[in-house]
């Protein structure tokens, strides 16, 4: 076979082939399009071999006029050159064997690379980390990158995907005896319950043959976690605890030439297994159940890669104006007149509130998501509504994907064949199934004047995807995994434009082009230490970098101690919080078991929670200016450094600071018990003014800045103003 060279510079709509060598028995092609003038989509697969799976990422998109960058095929190997003529890109490894697609592309040491969705690993730069792909509560996997090297990739895959895996494992064997015991509240499918937890020590050596940062990745081995603990010759690396976390745990960690030994604290019935490999100048995507590689190399900017990552999978619709003010959620309100008194308080304390949240068993005795409110508890949910809306405040409802099949609603599914077999969870793959429950979604809810949907636990929890065939057997759930929470956006979002509404859907999972839904997502159920607290920033900013804008937290975390009202040491924690989510895309409150309302929490807390309210709504002009910005030029909201500070490496460095729009520096307060605190303003003509005391500040340094139980600090950008 003839190696054959391409040079694409061609204008128009380009579509070209390249045969090159592969490790299946017949020969692979690789097919290059341009999909955008600073997009290129790169295709592999065996000669003759089409994906029997919809394109559901992609929307339609027009011929490319002028495309200003250029694509070279070289055999087995791509690269992508920005309009200026220099390498952005460059793949050097393209195989399929046995249904494994790998890609392997150049990644130097200088570089940086954000994205790929939410993660509780902690890692904002995930150059040379390991990473599994999978939907679970917590963690949301978006297989789309951000380089501070003017390029960002999307690998168009839906099933699970090992980001650098680790070529060589160990597992780590059990220590025989018994481990402590615990027992704790957790919710699941079936509402709060206890469960008994035992720790026990796994341990388990590993011989490294040379020195160098090496990447791991602990699977504990269980569809979900509640501990995730390594320790290394002695030293803790790894630590996390929580009433849920997902499988898998990740960490760079810099060792030594020779043997180390591994002991890990987990739970009883866990079999973990440890991967690790050293970190290399190369990053790797790898999908073990594919039909061929699919991926796309976008060009520019972080804003100009993300506003075309959005023309092609699709631009977000206008979030409504009440949206933006402040969401009030607990866990959960028992009746109207819970919700009602609770609206009406906060009108009397003259609290800012924008939208209330019913979360889940409003229906009672109907069963699981019978979409049928109790009217022992909810005798008029119209009316409800209709008063909620004199006040000025809207109404979000928690509807999930999962149906009790006792329910009316649940016995017809069932005998119509429309869940995932084996599960509760309906089978959105199969666009009757996806019919049929919009049909009950749309006449049991829609005439209630409800404003908002939650759609909640859209993984599907559990992983129950694994295993089974989906669409009437059509496809195996592990080739679809991660694309379920799409599907289930899509029903409702177009559902609800056909009805003449709106959308404003609230999702704990997503996936690429899920914003064209008008979905938000959260970080679903997790604690509140100050440690989770730091995660989920850094993880609402890998949502950002894969492009999708709407995104915010349980402030105070959903899991909180027991007596968290008079718990001095959690208000603290509350309040840092609070602070920073006036800044975040969407500002909200949820907590599992808890009243959250501010008065709940003591005068004080009360003062400073009633102060960030009034800040967000003084904010909403720009904030407003902002969505828009997001709605039609593709912008981003919570920007990670690297969108507008990709130039200055000590920006890039910062785990926690954040652009919010185009004008406020925002860094929380993350830790206990200080007066001041310290924070880099990255290099900008003209510095940067404190947002309180406007204070000038030269950019490109370090500065320190007094701070109170009431507030964090906020620089705003010399040059960028936030009024009209």
């Amino acid at each position: 076979m003839k190696k054959r060279l391409f040079i694409l510079t061609i204008l128009g709509s380009l579509s070209l082939w390249a045969t090159a060598a592969s490790s299946v028995a017949s020969e692979s092609k690789l097919r290059v399009t341009y999909v955008a003038e600073n997009a290129v989509r790169i295709q592999y697969a065996p000669e003759g071999v089409e994906s029997s799976l919809p394109d559901w990422i992609y929307v339609e998109h027009g011929e490319v006029a002028s495309p200003k960058i250029s694509a070279l095929v070289k055999g087995n190997k791509v690269t992508v050159k920005d309009p200026k003529g220099r390498v952005v890109f460059r793949a050097t490894t393209h195989r399929l064997e046995n249904g494994v697609a790998t890609l392997v592309f150049d990644s130097p040491k200088e570089e940086c690379l954000f994205g790929l969705g939410q993660f509780q690993d902690g890692y904002s730069n995930v150059r040379g980390l390991s990473r599994r792909l999978t939907q679970v509560n917590t963690q949301i996997s978006i297989p789309m990158l951000l380089s501070s090297k003017g390029y960002g990739v999307l690998w168009n895959n839906y099933g699970l995907t090992e980001f650098n895996p680790g070529d060589q494992s160990v597992q780590l064997v059990r220590r025989e005896g018994h481990g402590e015991k615990e027992v704790v509240n957790v919710t699941s499918t079936e509402g709060g319950k206890k469960e008994v937890r035992e720790r026990n020590v796994f341990e388990a050596t590993i011989e490294l043959k040379e020195d160098g940062d090496y990447s791991l990745l602990l699977d504990v081995g269980q569809k979900m976690a509640r501990r995730h603990q390594l320790t290394i010759d002695g030293q803790v690396v790894i630590e996390m605890q929580n009433l849920w976390l997902p499988p898998t745990a990740s960490k760079i960690v810099h060792l030594t030439k020779g043997i180390h030994q591994l002991s890990a604290e987990l739970t009883k019935e866990d079999v973990p297994v440890l991967y690790y490999k050293k970190v290399t100048d190369q990053t790797v995507f790898r999908s073990p159940v594919a039909e061929a590689i699919d991926y796309t190399v976008f060009v520019g900017t972080p804003d100009e890669v993300i506003a075309t990552y959005r023309k092609l999978t699709g631009e977000c619709p206008e979030m409504p104006s009440w949206a933006l003010g402040y969401i009030h959620c607990r866990e959960r309100f028992h009746s109207s007149d819970e919700i009602l008194q609770t609206a009406n308080r906060f009108r009397s304390e003259q609290l800012p509130l924008s939208l209330i949240v019913q979360d889940w068993q409003y229906w009672g005795k109907y069963g699981w998501n019978s979409m049928h409110f109790d009217e022992e508890f909810y005798p008029d949910p119209k009316a409800l509504t209709d008063s909620l809306h004199r006040m000025d405040v809207r109404l979000m409802l928690s509807v999930w994907s999962k149906i009790d099949k006792r329910s009316e609603v649940g016995r017809q599914m069932e005998h119509d064949g429309y869940y995932i077999p084996g599960t509760e969870w309906i089978d959105f793959f199969n666009p009757e199934a996806a019919d049929a429950y919009w049909k009950n979604f749309s006449e049991r809810l829609l005439p209630l004047g409800i404003d908002a949907w939650w759609q909640d636990a859209t993984e599907p929890e559990n992983d129950d995807l694994a295993g089974r065939r989906v669409n009437n057997g059509k496809w195996s759930g592990e080739q679809v995994r991660n694309v379920y929470p799409l599907l289930v956006n899509k029903t409702v979002s177009e559902g609800l434009q056909k009805a003449g509404k709106a959308p404003m859907i609230l999702t704990r999972c997503g996936f690429p082009g899920i914003q064209r839904y008008g979905s938000a997502l959260w970080s679903g159920d997790v604690g509140n230490d100050w440690e989770t607290f730091r995660r989920q920033i850094v993880a609402g900013l890998g949502v950002q970098a894969a492009g999708i804008p709407w995104w915010t937290y349980d402030a105070g975390g959903f899991f909180r101690p027991y007596n968290q009202y008079t718990d001095s040491a959690y208000i603290e924690r509350m309040l840092r919080w609070i602070e920073t989510s006036v800044f975040l895309p969407l500002m909200r409150v949820h907590g599992y078991m808890s009243n959250t309302e501010p008065w709940n929490y003591g005068p004080e807390a009360q003062s400073v929670i009633a102060e960030c309210l009034k800040e967000r709504y003084r904010l909403l002009p720009y904030i407003k200016r902002c969505a828009q910005a997001v709605a039609g030029q593709g912008g981003t909201l919570m920007r990670p450094l690297v969108f507008d500070f990709a130039n200055d490496p000590e920006a890039l460095k910062q785990q926690y600071e954040y652009m919010f729009g185009p004008a406020l520096l925002i860094s929380p307060v993350t830790e206990s018990g200080v007066s001041t605190w310290r924070t880099y303003l990255p290099k900008h003509p003209g510095g940067w003014y404190d947002y309180r005391t406007g204070e000038h500040y030269d950019g490109g340094q370090y500065v320190v800045t007094p701070i109170t139980k009431a507030f964090i600090p906020v620089f705003i950008r010399d040059g960028y103003q936030l009024g009209d």
